[in-house]
């Protein structure tokens, strides 16, 4: 693995070039997130920046060079710079003085060094000089990154009783840049820390597990989560064996990946679990549906184009995803609209009332039963229902 950053499109943005000149020279480096990706040739989405300056004194430089700024963290060192190719945070040095498995206390005023040593894992620990693109590599990280390890800084059960929500990262990261067999400490510690994870809100436990899941093929991990016994302190419900199931269906029928879908293969066939399951874990109300819909699931495909009428196309995907159910039926279809009224059949000599919404729902089951048939074919079938 290189000892520089190779020039990615991102590090030629003028607006991040001039960031860099107010905030001065050897003042900031790259960090985290936007160095890894960049080594491994992948997009990079967010640029984070580490300075040895205050934030008081981010502000006034950044204020200087008409750069806006906005304090989205100043109590943990962090200024966002408004660029125009996107923003970027920037937070002063630190080290933890306290933490509580939540929330750190911070000081001010640490070393690269002694800032590398707070943050999670080896790969994340990566700084880069904005002029240079000299990496600076505290703690192995680089080797780790090139034999795709991933392993927390100094002691990982210590690193964990810091901060409970590392363990999930340690998964949603082993998924996405990670190999196996995984790093033996790394995963010791996950599995005896794991009935830490019960004192986190739900939300984040849920936010957490949803970026996991919309990696490209979580399968392998969440399989090793319920191995080592901490997929069961999370989400006790579930059963990881149907989602390496899914994820094949998914890619052999050209779907991309969904959290919420992948969810669904986890958690029973119950619509009222899955509710209690969705309420627990502060899902919106459409994602609750969704999963509810998805729940209802007997493990048989059904009627592709029937599906999509009564659930909707994505209802429907999910289902027949699920299921092992082919999509072919749906490519290019659109669900059509009942050609038949209330109005109708009251014009028929029918009262308006329940017997009217009895009719239209037993010639629309027809006409979904027929596969949808044209006009006609519907006056027909409310012809014989009229006569029944």
């Amino acid at each position: 693995m290189t000892d520089f950053l190779t020039p990615a499109g991102w590090i030629q943005r003028p607006d991040l070039a001039a960031l860099v000149a107010a905030l001065g020279p050897g003042n900031a480096r790259y960090v985290g997130g936007a160095v890894r990706d960049t080594l491994l040739g992948l997009p990079v989405a967010d640029i984070d920046m580490a300075t040895v300056l205050r934030p008081e004194e981010v502000i006034a430089r950044c204020h200087a060079a008409d750069i806006k700024t906005v304090p989205t963290g100043l109590a943990h060192g962090t200024v966002t710079a408004v660029l125009a190719g996107g923003p970027v945070e920037i937070t002063t040095l630190r080290q933890d003085i306290a933490t509580n498995g939540r929330h750190a206390e911070v000081a001010f005023g640490a070393g690269w060094r002694e800032d590398a040593a707070r943050r999670d894992f080896t790969i994340n620990a990566l700084y880069a000089d904005p002029v240079t693109h000299e990496i600076s590599d505290y703690f192995g990280g680089l080797d780790d990154l090139a034999l795709r390890r991933v392993r927390f800084i100094g002691d990982a059960e210590a690193r964990i009783r810091e901060d409970h929500l590392r363990i999930l990262r340690y998964f949603r990261f082993q998924a996405r840049f990670g190999s196996y067999p995984a790093e033996e400490m790394s995963e010791h510690a996950c599995a005896k820390c794991a009935t830490m994870l019960m004192g986190l809100s739900r939300e984040r436990i849920g936010g957490e597990l949803m970026k996991l899941l919309a990696l490209p093929d979580p399968g392998p991990t969440v399989t090793r989560m319920a191995e080592l016994g901490v997929l069961g302190v999370i989400l006790p419900e579930a059963n990881a064996a149907p989602l390496p199931a899914l994820i094949a269906a998914e890619a052999r029928e050209g779907v991309p990946g969904d959290a919420t879908r992948r969810l669904a293969a986890l958690l029973p066939s119950d619509p009222v679990m899955v509710r209690q399951i969705s309420s627990r874990l502060r899902f919106s109300t459409a994602q609750k549906k969704r999963l509810m819909s998805a729940a209802g699931c007997l493990g048989t495909p059904e009627n592709a184009r029937a599906l999509a009428y009564r659930l909707g196309l994505e209802g429907a995907t999910d289902r027949l995803l699920l299921t092992g159910g082919s999509l072919a039926p749906l490519a290019g279809w659109q669900p059509p609209q009942f050609p038949l009224k209330g109005g109708d059949i009251v014009a028929r000599g029918v009262s308006a009332g329940p017997e009217v919404a009895r009719i239209l729902y037993a010639v629309e089951d027809r006409w979904v039963e027929e596969g949808f048939p044209d006009a006609a074919r519907v006056q027909a079938l409310l012809e014989q229902t009229l006569g029944s």
